[in-house]
């Protein structure tokens, strides 16, 4: 199972001027402005300090978790989390990334009431059903957890609706239903061509229903687009292996043996499975 598509990662450049903002928000209160009218400045010890408000702040603080989590760091993310909600106690997308952070960490219990908490606050937000659906379908809750992918994708605001079609399908694919599996990864492959993770999910999902030839031409795709990995090589020796072509699987089989010694795809290739 590749992995999932669960929140869409902040651009480095809305980042940077998040850090550049938390930095600059003590320099701002002590410089104050002196009215337009006003031809001296007044001492600056007589102004108001300078102060983003509550959901600002809140939004920024978010960012910076998000930040910090996709580069692991779950201890500040959750102090930065900590500090949204100081700033704004009903900033949904603070306790979306509470859920996020806390299911990495495997605190589940957490993790659920995080989600539960933002749905209640934007019970509409697709970003929240998504990462929700995530939990549930991570959790076990598999058929229950693809309500909420749908709930994202018919959110006509959503920008990437392909990230919750895959999803879906790849948890209609965990309970069994390759058809459903097939609908909904086909869906996101249609919105979102050059996505190597929906082609590795058909590719599989192909070579399931017997139709090897469909699953070597998507995997050839995808091998265009990046390196192959342990799961990508792995898949390619299964293919050829049900194509009959010998010598195709030994490239992708010595690949897997020299490139990834010590990964579960080439101990399950040398175990014999996958026949």
């Amino acid at each position: 199972m590749t992995p999932f598509f669960r929140f869409r990662p902040i651009p480095v450049a809305t980042l940077s001027l998040a850090l550049a903002l938390t930095t600059g928000l003590t320099a701002c209160s002590s410089t104050p402005r002196a009215p337009a009218a006003q031809p001296m400045a007044q001492d600056a010890s007589n102004q108001p300090p300078v102060k983003a408000d509550g959901p600002k702040r809140a939004k920024l603080h978010t960012e910076l978790a998000s930040l910090y989590y996709s580069e692991g760091n779950m201890a500040v993310a959750l102090d930065e989390l900590r500090q949204a909600l100081d700033a704004d106690s009903n900033y949904a997308s603070a306790y979306n990334m509470k859920g996020l952070v806390h299911l990495y960490l495997g605190e589940t219990g957490d993790a659920e009431s995080s989600f539960q908490r933002a749905l209640s606050l934007a019970g509409n937000d697709p970003e929240i059903n998504n990462n929700y659906g995530y939990f549930l379908c991570q959790t076990g809750r598999v058929r229950q957890s693809l309500q909420y992918f749908l709930t994202a994708i018919k959110n006509p605001l959503y920008p990437t609706p392909e990230r919750a079609y895959l999803n879906a399908g790849q948890c209609a694919a965990r309970m069994g239903d390759d058809a459903l599996a097939l609908q909904y990864v086909e869906r996101s492959l249609r919105l979102s061509p050059n996505n190597p993770t929906a082609m590795f999910e058909l590719a599989n999902l192909r070579l399931k229903r017997g139709e090897a030839t469909q699953a070597r031409q998507l995997l050839m795709d995808m091998n265009r687009l990046q390196d192959p990995g342990p799961q990508t090589l792995w898949l390619g020796v299964r293919i050829e292996r049900a194509l009959g072509d010998r010598s195709a699987e030994l490239s992708y089989a010595t690949q897997l043996r020299r490139r990834f010694p010590d990964a579960p795809e080439t101990q399950e290739m040398l175990k014999g499975n996958g026949r």
